[in-house]
């Protein structure tokens, strides 16, 4: 089975915190510009506002992407 998991490309990611922005539930930077995803998980309740952090962020460093659940 498979689920889909958001990932960041940290060669990218100048964590501007666009995508924290959008739901600090899920995307976190802290003080010293690191990015840290939460809840990679993409459920039902975060779907929309993963899909606009992933649209939204300046560098495209954000991806939506299936993985094996197992």
């Amino acid at each position: 089975m498979t689920k889909r998991q958001v990932v960041a490309d940290y060669g990218l990611c100048e964590a501007n915190a666009v995508c924290m922005a959008v739901n600090p539930e899920v995307f976190h930077v802290d003080d010293d510009d690191n990015l840290f995803i939460l809840k990679p998980d993409v459920t039902a309740d975060t779907e929309d506002d993963i899909a606009e952090a992933v649209r939204r962020c300046p560098r495209q460093a954000l991806a939506i992407v299936e993985v094996d659940d197992d």
